[in-house]
């Protein structure tokens, strides 16, 4: 079941993405920026509540008019900000449950990923807490409703020595001390869900908490739009004396509090027990059945250190050399952080299938899909190609070549395959071009896979794929679960490039007993041998 689900949401989702993708271009889709727009709307929501405490009269009985006067003298600059620090926040809430519903859909929250989706539960309640409280400060008619049906409902916990709600009973009852105290919070809560943020990110290396400035200024900018065109709404001043009859509802923030009011208090408390609890327990219902963990091995790695740059999750850490060998350092896995994806076994500058004699080892490698594997899958789905213009694949899992078929080879991640794979097959005659298909480019599966693979294609990082490989036999295709029509028709378009390319430039089409003799070279030695 929940893998059915994960699959529908994820067709939904990736089919969404793709008409962003068209509107603003991979690297301002908004669906696939949902994390690093959080951290934005944030930013936007504290710079613009410490702006508006410049003009807030924390006195409880002149907090209204205070707010009354930035709302309408001063509406130009207060006032605005005063909508933007509302709409802000509700837009925080969408992006927030969107991030989590797309990242169930991804399937990145169990197995070594479960860290920041745990980490990530008390961030929802503590924005929940902030806007809630910052409620309160308003003192209008919604703030009371607010203030009354809250502490009622926490007074039903007998945790307190005496009852809160009685602050509300009357004007007389409320105390200024108690309004400070909801200053107090409103300002501790979001400091704590800054540290809440930032704990969530932490298994992730170089974690982007910035959009890019284009998306900032759109979002920046329809929220303004939003914020000019529909103030934040001011209701009738809070009066204790009377109980209000009618308050208009933030759906996004306060969208629980008619329910509050409409079921006993303990279907609540049970309610937000169990919603935290089955949350929390995602990951682990049921466990995800990752691969191993990279092993290293010390024999081929001088400590480099281009793995240790390259892992997405900080799984790989570097130590002091512990073998004698004449290197500084080596490097160490984190199991417990690993995903095995690969892609450090792509990094490794000793990952060369050009080896014929002895074993295949690298200096770091996947014990479940070893470079071993992988060169003779590679050399397997050689032989199975077929036409004058053989095309070999090497396709992401998570992308639109999941499925397998003739010419095809999944990989966990496309950054796996070290560029020196590539001048193999082509070098070897294996075949007559080889087309890379990525997951989207919008929001690649582990991070930074597809990243990695445009600039070593492009000499821009190590390992580098050589000068001396044709660009042109080289296809890449980024394309998500749905998008397997456009790597169909991208491969077609490829063939015939091939097909019309001059002899001495496309490595001609052989005969039977060239491509078996080619092959053959390409098998490694047995070690007696």
């Amino acid at each position: 079941m929940m893998i059915g689900l994960r699959t529908v949401l994820r067709h939904g989702f990736d089919h969404v993405e793709r008409l962003l993708d068209a509107a603003f271009g991979p690297d301002w889709n908004p669906l696939a920026q949902l994390g690093t727009l959080g951290w934005f709307l944030f930013w936007i929501v504290a710079f613009t509540g410490v702006y508006l405490f410049i003009f807030f009269d924390t006195g409880i009985t002149a907090a209204y008019g205070s707010v009354l006067w930035l709302s309408t003298d001063h509406w130009w600059h207060a006032g605005v900000a005063r909508s933007l620090h509302r709409y802000a926040s509700d837009l925080m809430i969408v992006v927030m449950f969107t991030h989590l519903v797309r990242e169930f859909a991804m399937d990145r929250y169990r197995g070594a990923r479960w860290f920041s989706w745990f980490t990530g539960i008390p961030v929802i309640w503590f924005v929940y807490l902030s806007g809630i409280t910052g409620y309160w400060l308003v003192w209008d008619q919604l703030a009371q409703y607010v203030a009354t049906t809250t502490t009622e409902l926490l007074d039903t916990l007998g945790i307190f020595g005496e009852p809160i709600a009685r602050n509300f009973l009357s004007p007389q009852m409320l105390s200024g001390r108690f309004f400070t105290l909801m200053v107090f919070l409103h300002i501790a809560i979001p400091l704590l869900l800054l540290l809440l943020m930032w704990i969530h990110i932490q298994r992730i290396s170089e974690p982007r908490t910035r959009p890019p400035r284009g998306l900032a200024a759109i979002t920046l900018g329809a929220l303004t739009v939003a914020a000019l065109m529909s103030p934040a709404v001011l209701q009738a001043p809070a009066d204790l004396a009377t109980v209000p009859q009618r308050v208009g509802i933030d759906w996004m923030i306060l969208g629980l509090y008619p329910v509050i009011n409409a079921v006993p208090s303990g279907v609540i408390w049970g309610g937000v027990v169990v919603f935290t609890v089955l949350l929390a327990g995602m990951p682990w219902l049921p466990p995800k059945s990752e691969g191993r963990a990279a092993e290293v091995f010390l024999d081929h790695c001088n400590g480099c250190e281009r793995c240790v740059a390259d892992c997405p999750y900080t799984a790989i850490t570097l130590e002091p050399r512990s073998d004698g060998a004449p290197f500084a350092f080596e490097v160490a896995v984190d199991p417990a952080r690993c995903v095995a994806c690969g892609i450090c076994m792509g990094s490794c500058p000793s990952s060369s299938p050009f080896r014929r004699s002895g074993e295949l080892i690298t200096g770091i490698d996947l014990p479940d899909y070893p470079l071993a594997r992988l060169r003779a899958d590679v050399i397997e789905a050689a032989e199975a190609l077929t036409g004058d213009a053989r095309v070999l694949t090497l396709a992401c899992e998570h992308g639109a070549g999941a499925r397998s078929s003739p010419g095809f080879i999944g990989l966990p991640c496309v950054a796996m395959a070290p560029p020196s794979l590539i001048d193999y097959i082509l070098s070897r005659g294996l075949a007559d071009g080889v087309c890379i298909a990525g997951c989207a480019e919008r929001d690649c599966h582990n991070r930074v896979g597809a990243n990695w693979t445009k600039a070593r294609f492009d000499r821009q990082r190590d390992p580098y794929l050589r000068t001396r490989v044709p660009r042109e036999r080289i296809l890449t295709v980024w394309a998500g679960c749905s998008g397997s029509g456009r790597l169909q028709s991208e491969l077609l378009a490829f063939t015939k490039r091939l097909e019309a390319m001059p002899r001495f430039q496309n490595a001609r089409a052989m005969s039977s007993d060239e491509k078996n003799d080619a092959l053959r070279k390409a098998r490694p030695q047995r070690a007696a041998e």
